[in-house]
């Protein structure tokens, strides 16, 4: 990409968007479009020089408003969340893929050059991943399908669409395959949080309020890895400039349980909690890491950073945020 280029992100009000839109405009590119369907108040990053438009995607005309111009799009929009929303939301999370479709549609008739879409590690199949001690997926662990209900099937699909819209039209899409991104200027509560802001939260909760016990929904055991937002935005854009046409993990492969996260924060905040497990609340597969034998091979890198030196970085925001005492998202421009 060049820096004069126009480049538009969509989901660029959301969690992964916006870092992506800091990290953008820190190497200098000049021209970036920013989309979100939520208001601009509610977006948890925003940047005065960058072109801002609150755009339900959902709608054809509003991703032809969204792309007209670009030159390349990060498609990051998504109706989504942790475990205790997606297993809840089924339908929505699958109206996602009027996103992705009219996103699709609007970027061939645009003639636009690169187009990268946000998959999720739970397009992979259930049944290898039923395991706490899990083998790492690789990509073609995908096939034959059985992705996480609802927003697992729209992922997998959405990538099918990239795949069908380059070989008939030409258009250069990349999908990259999210494990379990997580750090600052992200949700940590109101239910769409995921496992290592909830857990940031809970214990600082406890370390407020004196009441020094914690909730961990299952029995603890279950193994996830968490890529920080750093890692996540890095790779997304070497794939995108990437000649890998295939979907691709982008994900940690430092495999932990819940339990060993809670240890983590418990030892971040200085505090030994109570531990009371909730084995009704959401939990996802049993086990599920990241294989990255094929990004290291097409890029010679893969995410790195510690899941520690992360989670300390997201614990002081959040710890941060909670002392201000709404506990609600506060926009940073820069």
């Amino acid at each position: 990409m060049k820096k004069s280029d126009l480049i538009l992100v969509t989901g660029g009000g959301g969690f992964i968007g916006g870092h992506l839109v800091a990290d953008l405009l820190r190497q200098g590119y000049a021209r970036i479009r920013s989309v979100d369907n939520k208001p601009l108040d509610d977006w948890y990053q925003i940047f005065p020089d960058v072109e801002n438009l609150p755009l339900d995607l959902r709608e054809k005309g509003a991703c032809f408003q969204a792309v007209r111009d670009a030159r390349y799009v990060f498609n990051l929009a998504a109706d989504m969340g942790g475990m205790g929303f997606i297993e809840t939301h089924k339908a929505d999370c699958m109206l996602s893929v009027m996103i992705n479709t009219n996103m699709l549609v609007a970027a061939r008739d645009q003639k636009t050059e690169g187009y990268f879409y946000s998959s999720s590690a739970c397009v992979y199949a259930a049944d290898k991943q039923t395991s706490a001690d899990v083998v790492a997926l690789k990509e073609s662990d995908a096939y034959p399908a059985m992705p996480e209900d609802g927003y697992g099937w729209e992922k997998l699909f959405s990538e099918r669409m990239c795949r069908h819209f380059f070989e008939d039209y030409g258009l250069v899409t990349r999908v990259a395959r999210y494990h379990n991104v997580y750090g600052p200027h992200g949700t940590y509560d109101g239910g769409r949080e995921k496992a290592p802001a909830a857990i940031c939260r809970k214990v600082i909760s406890a370390v407020m309020s004196g009441r020094h016990e914690i909730e961990i929904w299952g029995d603890g055991e279950q193994t996830r890895s968490f890529m920080y937002i750093d890692d996540c935005v890095r790779g997304t854009q070497a794939i995108l400039a990437s000649e890998i046409r295939e979907p691709i993990n982008l994900g940690s492969d430092e495999l932990v349980t819940i339990n060993q996260l809670v240890d983590i924060v418990e030892e971040i905040a200085g505090i030994t909690l109570k531990r009371r497990y909730n084995r009704d609340a959401p939990k996802g597969v049993r086990g599920r890491n990241s294989d990255n034998t094929l990004i290291k091979q097409k890029l010679g890198w893969a995410p790195s950073i510690p899941l520690r030196e992360g989670m300390q970085k997201t614990y002081r925001w959040i710890h941060d945020e909670m002392r201000k005492g709404s506990g609600e998202r506060r926009q940073v421009y820069r």
